[in-house]
């Protein structure tokens, strides 16, 4: 117990708990604008593997970090249009389109840097993102420009959807797109632009790891982080605010089980402590969940003119 007091009260672990939630919250605000407007994106884990690939070589080819970044969001763009058509356009299963997407944009980022780089054994680095020390703020002066990006896009998302005839839009043709279409809303290009806009916030997720937690990219870095957005958008109910508190509570767990690890519980094997935050993390979506109210029209395929 005074082990966990002494964690707890450290400044050091609030700081490493923001920063593991940067790209969960990212990540979550972009899957929970696909499935805003009744379309599920599997996608993400592989989009956040290209969005980190691409926003690393850009900036590694000589360009700014921002340049990085914007690349990273328009590869998640491009590989959500992808997506778009595959679902909207061809209503094609949304469950193997997202999964499809995950495999082919985790192979392309991969083939490309063995091309890039063939014969380096060690990954080549960057210099990252530096702290905001100039904010003057505990905690969040010691994170990058992209974790007070991501705080941001919060209630802008909220209001976004909640308050703006675009976010009534959207809300629309993921609950009742008949409806929509009798309002004269396109409901393809709503849920398009949905599409596509989530899967630029993903792509800005995955260069977050190598252009600020990071300064290289390397295999498997994502770690199954998309797979959890997709479940925090559940625990969130889909609204942005329990959103950045689901991810919050995922990397207070996950910050949790490494400061555990270090203090050196030896009774205690350490894959119980890397079980930890995603036991807890079950734990709160089964009890969220089966109250959540989810968009009525999520997953299901949409053709103009069908009633």
């Amino acid at each position: 117990m005074t082990e966990l007091l002494d964690i707890l009260a450290n400044p050091a672990f609030w700081i490493a708990t923001l920063r593991v939630a940067t790209p969960l919250i990212l990540g979550t605000l972009g899957v929970l604008l696909c499935e805003r407007a009744g379309v599920l994106n599997l996608g993400i884990e592989g989009i956040m593997v290209a969005g980190a690939f691409t926003g690393w070589l850009t900036v590694y080819a000589g360009h700014g970090l921002w340049a990085g970044v914007l690349v990273a969001a328009l590869t998640g763009a491009a590989f959500g249009l992808l997506h778009a058509w595959l679902t909207v356009g061809l209503a094609l299963s949304q469950h193997v389109s997202g999964l499809g997407i995950t495999l082919l944009a985790t192979a392309l980022s991969y083939y490309g840097y063995r091309v890039s780089f063939p014969k380096v054994n060690t990954p080549p680095t960057i210099e990252p993102f530096a702290p905001m020390e100039w904010l003057g703020v505990p905690i969040l002066s010691a994170q990058t420009p992209l974790t007070l990006l991501a705080l941001l896009l919060v209630p802008l998302l909220a209001w976004l959807l909640m308050r703006t005839p675009l976010g009534l839009a959207v809300r629309m043709v993921g609950e009742n797109p008949q409806a929509a279409e009798g309002q004269g809303i396109s409901v393809a290009a709503t849920r398009t632009g949905a599409i596509v806009a989530g899967s630029a916030l993903m792509g800005v997720a995955g260069s977050f790891l190598t252009l600020s937690a990071f300064n290289a990219f390397f295999f498997n870095m994502i770690n199954g982080r998309g797979w959890i957005c997709v479940a925090l958008v559940v625990f969130a109910s889909w609204r942005p605010g329990k959103a950045l508190l689901g991810a919050l509570l995922f990397a207070f767990f996950d910050a949790l089980q490494l400061r555990l690890q270090q203090a050196g519980d030896a009774w205690l094997p350490y894959q119980v402590y890397l079980m930890l935050p995603y036991l807890l993390s079950i734990l709160a979506l089964v009890l969220v969940a089966r109250k959540a109210a989810y968009p009525q029209a999520l997953m299901k395929p949409y053709r103009k003119g069908e009633r």
